[in-house]
């Protein structure tokens, strides 16, 4: 059943009933007779292209069995060295190794030997290469993405990160600054300040963040484009990334909200029996219970996220809603949770690296403007904040946000595309798409 419509229609293998690192149709068990004519049926060009795993008719001694071919030149199909598993007895011996005939020697594939030394190179129209992608390629393709489309991927970010960090310092200045956040570096501080100061603590980060969630979904939404695009190798302005996200960027505000509002139901129906435990009976046992159901709570939550994490770039790329994004989400993510989780956290890991050289040096430059200067900063807690402050610490987060933003986004996107090529054969509707020779209707999975 093909339920994948959208920017690259799948290619011929769905998402159900294939492993993470099935590319195609699986290749037959024996190797057609070339004499016998290619199939001819629906999806079949009637003159196919040449395969690529077949020996050329044109290659010396191919066609005169007797004729003794000129010997290959350096590193085309030469044997390993000699010794035993490298061009030996086992290995690369006539017969031997599966009758592969020694990497090339006389009785093997004729795809495999006698100067052809394995399939050609997958084509790389654009930032990565059209076949499964590696973690190195996957973080690097997002670095490239950012390097070739600079003009592009640091405007959208400069522009998301400037006007983000503009409403954080009115708010943090204006309306988050709270008088009880001083109990917290008070020692003297009853419990009742230092409960409220935690609850105003709270409270202005979770507004921070959701005005950064806002910011980051407005960058995902139109650094998406930008990354579909270089994967073919064509550039894009922001202008052009805003007309082709725009239609579909309340849904993708909908997408975050949902998957927010499903983690915190979680992490809430986890710490429910705790909290009714300690209401009722109270005790130590009703504090270890909280805790326990909330670490199993979180762990669920973690692994929904990771389930949904494709869901962003499926709707923008696909223009599907949110439920059915959600669906293709966790169908391209199922048996790969943990290459998913991995890739994810290590591009987390990088950004807030990134971000953290970057920040931490402005928040020192702005506690030197403040009145006890950075000692009585670090001493205060950061109880001592003012507009100078504000500023000089908007401006680390602004620029941290644009190196941060390209490098989350684009690997999102590159996830995405590399679960279609294992599990749909995209990287055939990628070729065409970019006009790569070879990639044409009559290209077959395997072929």
């Amino acid at each position: 059943m093909n339920d994948t419509p959208g920017w690259a229609s799948p290619g011929s293998a769905p998402s159900e009933g294939q492993g993470p690192g099935a590319s195609g149709p699986a290749e037959p068990a024996e190797r057609p007779n070339p004499e016998q004519p290619a199939p001819q049926g629906p999806g079949w060009s009637k003159e196919q292209p040449p395969s690529q795993w077949s020996a050329p008719t044109d290659r010396p001694g191919a066609a005169d069995p007797g004729r003794t071919p000129p010997p290959p030149p350096p590193g085309w199909g030469t044997p390993p060295p000699g010794g035993p598993g490298y061009g030996g007895p086992g290995y690369g011996a006539p017969g031997g190794y599966g009758g592969y005939g020694g990497y090339g020697g006389p009785g093997g594939y004729g795809s495999w030997g006698g100067g052809w030394g394995g399939p050609p190179p997958a084509a790389k129209p654009g930032v990565i290469p059209l076949r499964p992608l590696g973690v190195g390629e996957i973080l690097d393709g997002a670095v490239s993405t950012m390097r070739t489309h600079w003009r592009t991927v640091l405007g959208i970010a400069l522009t998301v990160a400037v006007l983000t960090e503009i409403v954080v310092v009115l708010l943090q200045g204006f309306f988050l600054d709270s008088p009880n956040s001083a109990a917290l570096s008070d020692q003297s501080a009853t419990f009742d300040e230092l409960t409220a100061a935690m609850g105003d603590s709270l409270i202005n980060t979770g507004v921070v963040y959701l005005v950064g969630l806002i910011g980051t979904v407005a960058a995902t939404a139109l650094l998406t484009t930008v990354t579909s695009r270089a994967v073919l190798g064509t550039s894009v302005t922001a202008a052009e990334a805003w007309r082709d996200a725009r239609p579909q960027v309340l849904r993708l505000f909908g997408l975050i909200f949902l998957l927010i509002l499903i983690a915190v139901a979680v992490v809430v129906v986890g710490a429910l029996p705790g909290i009714v435990m300690a209401r009722t009976v109270g005790g130590a046992g009703a504090v270890a219970l909280t805790v326990l159901g909330i670490l199993g709570a979180g762990i669920v939550a973690l692994w929904l996220m990771v389930r949904y994490s494709l869901a962003s770039a499926t709707l923008m790329l696909e223009k599907q809603g949110v439920l059915k994004a959600m669906s293709r989400s966790a169908k391209l993510v199922r048996g790969s949770w943990w290459r998913i989780f991995g890739i994810q956290l290590l591009a987390g890991i990088i950004a807030g690296f990134v971000a953290s050289v970057i920040v931490i040096p402005f928040t020192f430059i702005a506690a030197a403007f403040t009145g006890g200067g950075i000692t009585g900063f670090l001493n205060s807690a950061g109880g001592d904040i003012g507009w100078t402050f504000l500023i000089i610490t908007g401006i680390g987060a602004v620029v941290g946000a644009m190196i941060t933003y390209p490098i989350q986004a684009g690997v999102t996107v590159l996830l995405y595309i590399d679960q279609r090529i294992r599990r749909e054969a995209l990287d055939l509707e990628l070729g065409r798409a970019a006009g790569v020779q070879g990639y044409g209707p009559g290209t077959v999975p395997g072929s």
